[in-house]
């Protein structure tokens, strides 16, 4: 059963090239996709960003320390 907002499109071959046409109702916001295809043969297009946890400056900014959620002490056979 489609989504609503579903379009179907097929994989044609150009030279050597498989290609997909964009739906006329899919507009596209950057020039540059990244593309791969899931263990379970899902095709996935998304924007080419940079990641900004390899940023120098965004981890300059910002503090990953992380603060145990309970001060107690363990009550069992947690792992630690």
């Amino acid at each position: 059963m489609k989504e609503p907002n579903e379009k179907e499109v097929k994989a044609r071959k150009i030279k050597d090239t498989k290609v997909f046409d964009i739906p006329k109702e899919i507009n596209p916001t950057d020039g540059i996709y990244v593309v791969f295809q899931g263990r379970h043969g899902d095709i996935v297009y998304r924007p080419k960003r940079p990641n900004v946890f390899k940023d120098p400056t965004f981890i300059k900014d910002h503090d990953f320390k992380q603060e145990e959620a309970f001060h107690d002490t363990l009550k069992g056979n947690e792992d630690i």
